[in-house]
């Protein structure tokens, strides 16, 4: 028999269905998860931080539904950043893709909610004539947001007015900033070169730097992987993938018969599991 591995669900798409487990009519969500599950939903779009959608029920053409949360204001988003600039671990898990676990404590340190806590507070319109909200049609968005929320945690900042590049780009400007910088709000200042620029110390004089001879350039060519400082402890974060299969899924359907290709994914899950196992090992001195 073979083993179906189930995708592990993360963190944060938990803390969006919550929203959908709070609301009493538990029928209306059965019939929008039908409808999510079914293909029903054709399209979703992002207007600035708006989501927009299409949605097929039983009429000819789609419904649209939108949907959004309240953004915060590029102030309450500059003291949200700040805090995450401070610490290493947040940055380096944001700059890599990652949601960290306990970034929901950030923004409620800035007086800030990143997920809301009631439908309510979830801004939703559908043109079917369906006057209940949330309908069968903006409940199948809910649920389709979700699986997009498992791929890219970026997807609730959206919501909250900063896309995946400006949210990174922000941060990347705070990381090489004096704390002192950021003590205030100004909205000019990763625009300010002078505030971002590296000046040399006063009377310090810099010189033309000099040609290097081929034997230099070669032992930079050689050394140019390796990396001989010592990392911060706290961006030395190594654990093995959540789910094995994350890498070999990316690759899609293999163009081969479906047993040959079974044994092949099957085969790949085996050796990423070990390499895995064996670079932990090496990390803490089990290994060769």
């Amino acid at each position: 028999m073979v083993a179906v591995q189930i995708e592990q669900r993360q963190w944060w798409v938990d803390r969006w269905l919550e929203l959908l487990d709070s609301y009493r009519f538990k029928k209306r969500l059965e019939r929008a998860r039908n409808y999510a599950r079914e293909g029903n939903v054709l399209s979703l779009q992002f207007v600035e931080s708006k989501l927009t959608a299409l949605v097929q029920g039983t009429e000819v053409d789609p419904y649209q539904v939108t949907l959004g949360l309240d953004c915060f204001s590029d102030e309450d988003w500059h003291y949200v950043v700040a805090t995450l600039a401070e610490q290493a671990l947040y940055a380096a898990q944001l700059l890599s893709g990652a949601m960290p676990p306990s970034i929901e404590q950030v923004f409620v340190q800035n007086g800030l909610n990143l997920f809301p806590f009631t439908l309510g507070e979830v801004h939703s319109r559908c043109s079917c004539p369906d006057k209940a909200n949330p309908c069968k049609h903006i409940g199948a968005v809910y649920y389709q947001l979700a699986d997009h929320f498992q791929e890219d945690p970026f997807v609730i900042f959206r919501l909250r007015g900063r896309s995946r590049g400006e949210l990174l780009e922000q941060l990347s400007c705070y990381r090489h900033l004096d704390p002192a910088q950021l003590a205030t709000y100004d909205p000019d200042l990763c625009n300010d070169s002078t505030a971002i620029a590296i000046e040399t110390e006063e009377g310090a004089t810099t010189t033309k730097p000099q040609k290097q001879t081929k034997a230099e350039q070669q032992q930079a060519i050689e050394q140019f992987w390796q990396y001989r400082g010592e990392l911060a402890p706290e961006l030395t974060a190594i654990a093995p993938p959540d789910n094995p299969m994350q890498q070999i899924e990316r690759l899609g359907d293999l163009p081969l018969n479906y047993e040959v290709a079974r044994e092949i994914k099957q085969a790949l899950t085996q050796i990423y599991q070990a390499s895995s196992q064996a670079t932990l090992g090496q990390m803490v001195g089990a290994g060769d």
